[in-house]
């Protein structure tokens, strides 16, 4: 049982919330993630990645869209209660050295993974520079706490209600253009994002590390739900990722791989509103989300 300390609404789908678990706190490192289940008895494990964590105080901080029925079950939680189980950390940690110049490029509800990367980046050593990417004014997310590590920070929204109206590829491929270019880069966001991200910084042959998102059960690489082909090999993302070298992930087998099961989350996420379909118990609760 993890109790929840604090929640904060980002955006209209967006959430951050922090909770006790002082051993994922202690032990958790840039890049790792977590699997949470709202309820023994019904829950389904979600894959969140760590934002945030306060070793002193023992809490976590994660952020998460509400997309399907677990995450608005999430959503609805309130401080002094509770989320029945966390397991983490896992995954392994991103790989931190002082490499020079390193380019982070967050899109949407990637800004809050990149975070910790963002932090460890700049306590290696490096000169970091950041692009934050969204849709509109309201989806920005964790500029305030960007500021306070990144050298240089560029926003970018779809609609130019922010920032400048582009892709986050735009200012990207600027920094690659400079000289020196970039030592290294790293993106976290939406798979389409991702991939032309690499096809951006495959044209200046700069390094470029990407977290993957894909479907995830158990997280310890038994199910084979999250098999990714990475340089021609099966990989598992909950184990040997979730960050790979994105020069050699097959984005499009990724994508097919990921829309498998979009009519049966189109389903859940419609009777997460509705409280069809789900377990007596948690009716009302749907019924009141509604």
């Amino acid at each position: 049982m993890n109790k929840i300390v604090a929640k904060k609404q980002l955006s209209a789908e967006v959430f951050e919330m922090t909770v006790e678990a002082p051993l994922i706190a202690q032990a958790r490192k840039a890049g790792q993630f977590i699997i949470v289940q709202i309820d023994t008895d019904w829950g389904e494990r979600i894959p969140l990645t760590i934002a945030d964590a306060d070793a002193g105080a023992g809490t976590l901080t994660m952020v998460f869209q509400t997309v399907g029925a677990t995450t608005h079950k999430l959503a609805v939680k309130e401080p002094g209660e509770y989320v029945e189980n966390i397991l983490g950390p896992l995954g392994n940690p991103t790989h931190v050295e002082k490499f020079g110049t390193v380019v982070c490029v967050g899109g949407g509800i990637g800004v809050a993974p990149l975070y910790p990367i963002v932090q460890a980046m700049k306590q290696a050593g490096n000169q970091v520079k950041v692009i934050i990417g969204a849709r509109t004014k309201e989806l920005v997310i964790f500029e305030d706490r960007m500021r306070n590590y990144a050298d240089e920070l560029v926003i970018v929204t779809d609609d130019g209600s922010y920032g400048r109206k582009a892709l986050v590829t735009e200012p990207l491929k600027e920094f690659c253009a400079l000289d020196p270019k970039p030592d290294m880069s790293v993106a976290i966001g939406p798979p389409i994002m991702m991939k032309f991200c690499e096809k951006t910084t495959a044209a200046f042959d700069v390094p470029v590390m990407v977290s993957l998102n894909t479907i995830m059960i158990d997280g310890t690489g038994m199910c084979g739900g999250c098999r990714v082909t990475v340089g021609g090999e099966t990989k598992f993302v909950c184990v040997d990722g979730p960050e790979f070298d994105g020069h050699k992930v097959d984005f499009d087998n990724m994508m097919i791989r990921m829309r498998a099961y979009k009519a049966r989350e189109d389903a859940d996420h419609h009777s997460c509103h509705i409280g069809l379909g789900l377990p007596p118990h948690e009716a009302p609760v749907a019924a009141a989300r509604k």
